[in-house]
């Protein structure tokens, strides 16, 4: 009992926790916050381990605020303005036109169905327009929805988390000075001052990041302890001007970023991905371990009745009437009216809030810590659980991905995306340079003009979409780099590359991809083989034709590249993986100028004819 009262020991059970979960839920494909809810109620409230409020007194508030601030950051820079060319007027009308109508109906959701003041509905209601990043981030991840559905919800998550906070912070200056002769519009004005000047910082201190990082004036190395250090000052200095405005700050930043080219951006984003999912971890696990019984003591049967009205009522009303005149399809309109569930800035705000207005006096204060929780556990479980299900409803579920994505366009690399398209397997083609696309054009495969790093990390192209990857670039460094870099995205297992020409086939590591073929054959010695009239052959493995037959056709260098199964999904041959094949499959194969049944075919002639010429001679003698 003495090791789990240490505070180190409390803190590294927060991280094993809450990254466990994440694991847990990526394994079993369940909503990551909704585990990390679970667990950190078990933890808290249930075994009594973590009691935040015990373990880290004063400092659980600046904690959870710095935590909410970097993650915040990490949303804005995700936000590129180039996604707004197809979803940008659903975001303005989620924002400017849903939001309001959202804060209305949720107002009088808690005044009529909970039971508040007007005063706490009135507070509580602008807070719940907020869905949060920290919530939609992982759902995303886990749903293939079209790109238009999940750029309207990233950006209403990100841009809405600051617009909420600084609902509550006007409305409670209005409440606090309501007996001072409260001026509304003066109260309204200071408010969007301090918003104004927030936002100057966040984006003096992008522009200011993006002007030194590219000009060499910080060492690699500090460059992501810099950003994050700058990220934490540009929050406080604007939550010192006016609290909760440092959220904006921290989003504009961090959209600055997203829009400005910046050296070293790779390993940056990595860095604020990877701090991002720890952060979620470590937060959801406190902040659900902060409900205690008391709390939960604290929720009367009437909340149950503004939850309904919440979820059935509130959202979808406020996003079918503010999107009525918007282009997106009805089907896409009904799943973004249904997914709205809440996280970290909902619980971490209504709390602060909660604390202040208790503090002042204002009845029915104590309300809002079990209703903000119910709010997030009812949404997060409601939400989570059923998105899949509602998209395959209404028909925009666009399932597991079964496309391959090939990066390098070469005669080679098209050939091969030929070969697969003739399966019907959507092929795209991606590389830097126009010239070299044409004939992937020529061959009616989909083709991507761009740095694939660049694409993968801003959102524009979406990996999720792709079973596999083949990296196939004349450029084996630049090989080596991106299936490092992509790796943790996509899977390692889901990564294949060409070997350099100075390969070294006991160097072949994970980190780096797979390598392809079973020979690891080189970049140089395939283009030579295919500059020599080698192509891409398909092969039908039957109770006929087996498997020992094909391999026993194959010619010297001649080897498959990948099995099509009967489910559609593509297995490559490397080095280190060697599919298996069944009845059924197609094996498709690197092979020279004759196909293999060609061979077998004139094999066959050669053998009847020698047989016909040992009968004639035994009939001689």
């Amino acid at each position: 009992m003495i090791i789990v009262d240490s505070l180190m020991v409390k803190i590294a059970l927060i991280g094993l926790l809450g990254i466990g979960a994440q694991w847990i839920a990526w394994r079993t494909g369940r909503p990551a916050i909704a585990l990390m809810l679970i667990v950190g109620i078990i933890a808290g409230p249930v075994l009594s381990i973590i009691d935040p409020a015990r373990d880290f007194g004063a400092l659980q508030e600046p904690i959870i605020k710095l935590a909410v601030a970097v993650i915040l950051f990490e949303g804005g820079l995700s936000l590129n303005f180039r996604e707004l060319r197809q979803a940008g007027g659903a975001v303005f009308m989620m924002i400017f036109i849903v939001g309001p109508i959202a804060w209305a109906l949720g107002t009088a959701a808690a005044y009529y169905g909970a039971g508040l003041s007007w005063e706490i509905s009135t507070l509580l209601g602008g807070i719940m327009i907020v869905t949060g990043p920290t919530v939609i981030g992982p759902m995303l991840r886990t749903l293939r929805v079209p790109s238009r559905v999940r750029n309207v919800l990233k950006w209403e998550a990100i841009v809405n988390d600051p617009i909420g906070a600084l609902l509550a912070v006007g409305i409670y200056a209005y409440i606090t000075y309501e007996g001072a002769d409260a001026n509304i519009a003066a109260i309204s004005m200071d408010v969007l001052a301090a918003s104004f000047v927030a936002a100057l910082i966040g984006a003096g201190l992008g522009f200011a990041i993006t002007w030194i990082f590219p000009r060499g004036h910080v060492p690699e190395y500090l460059k992501a302890p810099i950003l994050l250090v700058t990220v934490i000052c540009g929050f406080v200095v604007a939550d010192l001007i006016m609290h909760e405005t440092g959220l904006i700050t921290v989003t504009v930043m961090g959209v600055v970023l997203a829009n400005r080219p910046i050296h070293s951006s790779h390993a940056l984003y990595r860095f604020k991905e990877d701090l991002s999912v720890l952060l979620v971890s470590g937060v959801f696990i406190i902040l659900s371990a902060t409900l205690d019984w008391e709390t939960v003591q604290q929720f009367r049967p009437q909340f149950i009745i503004f939850l309904l009205l919440l979820l059935f009522v509130v959202r979808p009303v406020s996003v079918l009437v503010g999107l009525l005149f918007s282009s997106i399809p009805w089907r896409e309109k009904l799943f973004i009216a249904w997914i709205a569930p809440r996280g970290i800035v909902a619980v971490a705000i209504t709390g602060l809030f909660a604390i202040r207005l208790s503090d002042y006096g204002l009845p029915g204060a104590e309300a809002l810590v079990p209703l903000s929780f119910a709010i997030v556990i009812s949404t997060i479980f409601a939400h989570g659980f059923s998105a899949n299900w509602i998209a395959e409803r209404l028909g925009i579920n666009e399932g597991e991905g079964k496309g391959i994505l090939i990066v390098g366009s070469t005669r080679w690399s098209v050939a091969l995306g030929q070969a697969l398209k003739s399966l019907g397997v959507d092929v795209m083609v991606a590389d830097t340079s126009a010239f070299a696309l044409r004939q992937a054009r020529g061959a009616e495969l989909e083709v991507y003009r761009g740095d694939i790093l660049d694409e993968a990390h801003n959102d524009n192209i979406e990996l999720g979409k792709f079973q596999h990857m083949i990296v196939a670039t004349d450029n084996d460094s630049e090989n080596r780099l991106i299936a490092a870099d992509l790796g943790p995205e996509m899977g390692f297992e889901h990564i294949t590359r060409l070997a350099g020409d100075n390969r070294i086939t006991t160097n072949d590591r994970v980190g780096h991809g797979r390598l392809l073929f079973e020979s690891g054959a080189d970049f140089n010695s395939v283009m030579d083989r295919e500059r020599a009239g080698w192509r891409f052959s398909k092969t039908n493995i039957t109770d006929i034709f087996t498997v020992d037959e094909y391999r026993e056709n194959l010619e010297k260098d001649e080897e498959p590249i990948a099995v099509f199964k009967k489910d559609d999904r593509v297995l490559f041959f490397s080095s280190k993986a060697k599919p298996t094949i069944d009845e059924g499959d197609v094996v498709i194969s690197f092979v020279a100028p004759d196909t293999p049944e060609e061979r077998k075919a004139e094999r066959a002639a050669k053998d009847a004819e020698k047989n016909d010429r040992n009968n004639g001679t035994k009939s001689e003698v």
